[in-house]
């Protein structure tokens, strides 16, 4: 298990910056100012209100990804097979709330939780599966999902 990754609040993800500003992929490198954030070293995010001025405008059309994560990156974090969010034929895909963003799959992670009432911290270590192969201990806290998933989070 691992811990929760930081959900993209404050960031936009780089892919559709560049796009609708329609400047080269490579032109965050030299933004000395705009922090960035790279997740499975494949998805680069820029940092909200850091870009630089005469490119400030394109905040106002870019996607809020606010409680959402890449899929892949969301899978690895949460211990759970990837096909969990891409198959709408797997019994918690309906569960999830989707965006898309560039042909990139995001899932809404937080809202999840949140819905479920699973208490999540920023240090929480958490696992998603089947009941069955759930690693269950005494300071872990157990949160029944239906059809035979669950949700186990250590603080």
């Amino acid at each position: 298990m691992s811990s929760l990754p930081n959900t993209l609040n404050s960031f936009w993800l780089w892919k559709e910056v560049y796009a609708k500003l329609g400047i080269s992929n490579p032109a965050y490198k030299y933004w000395k100012n705009t922090p960035t954030l790279k997740l499975n070293n494949k998805y680069l995010f820029i940092q909200k209100d850091r870009l630089p001025k005469k490119h400030e405008y394109v905040q106002e059309i870019l996607t809020d990804l606010s409680g959402h994560l890449p899929i892949k990156y969301a899978s690895d974090k949460l211990h759970i097979n990837e096909h969990l969010f891409i198959s709408d034929r797997m019994r918690l895909h309906k569960e999830f709330d989707y965006k898309f963003v560039e042909d990139v799959k995001f899932v809404n992670i937080r809202k999840f939780f949140r819905e479920n009432g699973i208490k999540v911290t920023k240090n929480s270590l958490v696992q998603i599966g089947k009941i069955k192969d759930l690693e269950l201990s005494a300071e872990a806290t157990f949160y029944n999902l239906k059809n035979d998933y669950g949700v186990v989070v250590y603080d």
